[in-house]
């Protein structure tokens, strides 16, 4: 794995990580959430504050999962009494249905790193308790004030879609927004259309996180593996912090950390930098 720091405008440091595989990335960036996540550790107390994670979905974090509930098994970490707060949710699917976020999460990590089904909070987006436009908005204001209420999110883990977003923050997303009811794109209902049985059962809308939101916690890290992310990393990490690709917003977090495999990572101009800062540096 080559490590390196990438520095970026506005005092703020982006680390970008490329391992040789997809499990070495996993492992790395459970490392990187675990060192945000000093409560979680057997050895710190965090001021005795429990731990709050941000939550994201989807195929990219799942090994990252995997190595947190090693921790868990080796007694090197605890999230008994930490908080989850999921990136996003549908609307409209009711209540329990498999494939809402709030049943995945369930099931890939809470059972994975021992959570509390009753700490994790998912935006409620049930057509029964929230059928208006208005409704929607209500509940995504008040999914915004649940993660204040917390004290905020102290690490953020995050996946990229191939048209760069983060969550279902779309390109054209504003920079600064806040949760709230959001359109999906095309790409991105045909890229989840493979876990409905009829691609009409799609979603269109969903409550989602804004990029503002995400960019308040206080550490954030994005996890990409596989040669379809390669595109979208280059934009993220190397392109113009712009709504076009939401997830350049990591290159003005004063903590964000981007690991890749060698496939996401083969777009990157800067690779050759990026290895040869690593020279020395160690696996952090």
């Amino acid at each position: 794995m080559q490590h390196a720091t990438a520095p970026v405008g506005g005092g703020a440091r982006m680390q970008v990580l490329i391992c040789t595989s997809p499990a070495q990335a996993a492992r790395s960036a459970a490392s990187a959430v675990l060192a945000g996540l000093p409560g979680a550790r057997k050895e710190a107390c965090n001021d005795g504050l429990p731990p709050v994670l941000g939550l994201a979905t989807g195929s990219s974090p799942l090994g990252l999962y995997a190595e947190l509930g090693r921790a868990v098994e080796r007694s090197e970490a605890w999230f008994g009494d930490a908080q989850g707060f999921a990136l996003d949710e549908y609307i409209g699917l009711p209540a329990g249905h498999p494939q809402s976020y709030r049943r995945i999460l369930e099931r890939e990590v809470c059972a994975v790193i021992g959570l509390a089904t009753h700490r994790l909070h998912v935006p409620d987006a049930t057509a029964e308790t929230t059928g208006t436009a208005a409704g929607f908005t209500r509940r995504a204001h008040d999914y915004e004030r649940q993660i204040i209420d917390a004290g905020g999110i102290d690490v953020q883990i995050l996946g990229i879609g191939v048209n760069g977003h983060l969550g279902f923050n779309e390109p054209g997303s504003a920079l600064s927004s806040r949760t709230r009811v959001k359109r999906l794109a095309a790409q991105t209902r045909a890229d989840n259309a493979r876990f409905f049985a009829d691609p009409a059962d799609v979603p269109t809308h969903c409550l989602t996180q804004g990029l503002g939101t995400i960019a308040r916690a206080r550490r954030l890290v994005l996890i990409a593996t596989g040669s379809g992310k390669a595109a979208a990393v280059a934009a993220a990490v190397e392109g113009a912090l712009s709504a076009s690709c939401p997830a350049s917003i990591l290159q003005w977090h004063p903590d964000a950390v981007v690991v890749l495999d060698g496939a996401a990572a083969a777009r990157l101009r800067n690779r050759s930098y990026y290895d040869d800062a690593a020279a020395g540096l160690g696996t952090p």
